[in-house]
């Protein structure tokens, strides 16, 4: 009968919605400023564990109600519930690749079918994809749909796993213990697979390794039955359940600020910790006899929780495609942020009225008449307009997935960069094994160091006796300056900016000792000055060339620093990255540091190089044959000085 409750007794908790809004603003601020709100990605456990807790909820309540689940009712709320977005997204991602962006289309057919068949996220893992490395040339619009995977994998199997553990053990508490040892074993399993100094993103995409938030939802169903709870309690109890409800909040918001997602905690039991944190929360908030649900309720957040669907959807290609059209992000750390909130709000809201809602209560039984009564007596409204426009989307989406290119297209400028990077590496591999035998020799000698007016003198005796075929000039050096960097040892550890440029260095500085490295980011860095120390070739004189990749906090810098020794001479080139957020955060935690540490130097590397935008490749950020003169020449002459 139309009209007819489903569930006899189902509740919809409002504050759920609360805890949604709580969630996206989470993830949303981590992706637009990552180093500022560090924990904003713990937004996904919140879906997680409030996803947990309701599917189990509702399908114990179908069968105790019916003592049957129905199967193909469930699979169907689920599909018009979460299809017409994702299919949306995808194609009209799609499409706006297909006409501006086609350098991303590599593998565009195999990201769309993946996600449609929610198996993305390993579809990631295989295909080595990174969720930290926030400077990969081409960055994936697609990249947060590894979590919507994981759910939709949970979706096609709960049902089964619900009955038989409802049939298997009968008693629910005994059935909420095996879920919560199930949601251990995944989390052991997480700290298992944890290497400190490898990226961590097979452990943040894997289902098996990040099961456990939804599960101890699912777990808290069995226990804490939302039809169950009573309205009328004590104020004692009330009061118990608010405080609660408090401290979980409190801390739930101070991790989301300051738990950094590459931390070891975060995969030695954090994560596990973060969403038992969440489930007591979810517990509060869907007691009736509780204020919590009250106070999460709001208009705001009632909007945001129940577009908190689309709004994830979306917010990743808005921020790949508006960044990469206003590439001076960095110029504007608080206005285009503001725009790309406006836009993806905007989008989503849209999509909420438009597609979504009215696709899911859409009668599609009735779909082949209407479409043969269109063909019949065509009309053109609001609602034809809006399926001739989606159409359209959808076929250019259509055309990107059947014209993708199993591996990226190649780009002139990007090939060259990618061709001297490379070339670079493998000379330096090479090096650096001299460079470190030498170096052990040297260290081994027991040298003194000399004095600078001693080196200075030395140089410029060599300059008159031997002169360096006029190369000073090329670089804007005296040639006495040349001379000394031509024996001067140094260790310098960087990033893709400084094994782009180590080529030309190592001309100017034979003795240097280049270990850069693609995407290398500081905290990832300190087992490298680690190894070259316990080699003894870690020069007296070290050059750090890292802040591209992404920032860092005060204790891994202090962790590098006291790796480095306070008896060598640190140079370190500031950042100059005007598409990314946080080169402000990079040069203002690099200003403090130079006034904390004695034997650290800034470059000023920014200052130069914002004034001078041919001197780069088309990404903005690494110096083109133009610029690697120019930077070559700014360390030569910080490092000659010293």
């Amino acid at each position: 009968m139309a009209g007819k409750k489903r569930l006899n007794n189902s509740r919809y908790i409002t504050g759920f919605d609360g805890l949604r809004a709580i969630g996206v603003i989470g993830v949303i601020l981590y992706h637009l400023m990552p180093y500022t709100f560090t924990g904003g990605y713990l937004g996904v456990p919140i879906f997680m564990v409030v996803s947990g807790y309701l599917i189990t909820d509702l399908l114990v309540q179908e069968w105790e109600q019916n003592h049957w689940i129905n199967l193909k009712s469930f699979y169907l709320r689920r599909v018009k519930r979460l299809y017409p977005g994702l299919l949306t997204m995808l194609f009209a991602t799609g499409a706006y690749i297909t006409l501006f962006e086609r350098q991303m289309l590599h593998n565009l057919n195999q990201i769309i079918i993946t996600n449609i068949l929610y198996v993305y996220n390993w579809w990631q893992i295989g295909h080595g994809q990174s969720y930290f490395d926030r400077f990969a040339n081409n960055e994936s619009p697609f990249t947060h749909l590894w979590t919507l995977s994981i759910e939709g994998q949970f979706y096609l199997l709960w049902p089964f796993v619900v009955v038989a553990l409802i049939i298997g053990f009968k008693n629910k508490g005994r059935i909420a213990r095996v879920l919560l040892g199930a949601g251990l074993v995944s989390a052991i399993w997480m700290a298992i697979l944890y290497h400190p100094n490898a990226d961590p993103s097979r452990l943040y995409y894997g289902t098996d390794t990040r099961m456990f938030s939804i599960l101890v939802g699912a777990a808290l169903a069995f226990v804490w039955p939302s039809t169950a709870l009573k309205q009328k309690i004590i104020p004692r109890q009330r009061w118990t359940l608010d405080g609660i409800g408090l401290l979980s909040t409190i801390t739930m918001l101070i991790l989301m600020v300051k738990m950094n997602a590459e931390s070891a905690f975060v995969y030695r039991g954090g994560l596990f910790i973060f969403s038992l944190l969440i489930c007591v929360l979810v517990a509060v908030v869907a007691h009736p006899g509780s204020d919590w649900n009250r106070l999460l309720t709001n208009p705001v957040f009632n909007w945001l929780g129940k577009r908190s669907y689309g709004i994830y959807l979306y917010q990743f290609p808005v921020m790949i495609f508006f960044e990469g059209v206003f590439k001076n992000v960095a110029a504007h750390p608080a206005l285009y942020p503001v725009i790309e909130v406006a836009i993806i709000f905007g989008l989503t809201e849209l999509s909420y009225r438009f597609i979504e809602q009215p696709l899911a209560h859409y009668p599609y039984q009735e779909l082949g008449q209407r479409m043969r009564q269109f063909v019949k007596h065509p009309t053109l409204n609001r609602q034809s307009g809006l399926v001739f426009g989606m159409a359209i989307v959808f076929l250019v989406g259509l055309v990107g997935v059947i014209q993708a290119p199993g591996q990226p297209a190649p780009d002139a400028h990007k090939s060259a960069l990618a061709v001297n990077i490379q070339k670079n590496k493998k000379e330096n591999d090479a090096r650096n094994k001299a460079l470190v035998e030498k170096a052990k020799a040297q260290n081994k000698q027991q040298k003194k160091a000399k004095s600078k007016a001693q080196a200075d003198k030395e140089a410029e005796a060599a300059a008159q006796k031997h002169p360096v075929n006029q190369e000073y000039e090329k670089y804007g050096l005296t040639q006495v300056e040349l001379q000394k960097a031509q024996s001067m040892p140094i260790t310098a550890i960087g990033d893709s900016v400084l094994l782009d440029a180590g080529k030309t260095l190592q001309t100017l500085f034979p003795n240097m000792l280049v270990d850069a490295s693609v995407g290398r980011q500081l905290n990832k860095s300190t087992p490298v000055v680690d190894s070259y120390a316990q080699k003894g070739a870690l020069s007296d004189t070290v050059l750090i060339s890292l802040g591209t990749n992404g920032s860092f906090t005060q204790a891994q810098l202090d962790e590098f620093m006291a790796a480095i020794g306070s008896q060598r001479k640190v140079f370190w080139l500031n950042a100059y990255v005007p598409t990314r957020p946080w080169q402000n955060d990079v040069n203002q935690m690099l200003k403090g540091a130079a006034k904390k540490y004695p034997n650290l130097t800034i470059i000023n590397w920014y200052d130069q190089a914002r004034k001078h935008g041919d001197w780069f490749y088309d990404d903005q950020v690494h110096p083109n044959p133009v610029g690697v003169k120019e930077y070559a020449a700014i360390v030569t002459k910080a490092l000659v000085k010293q």
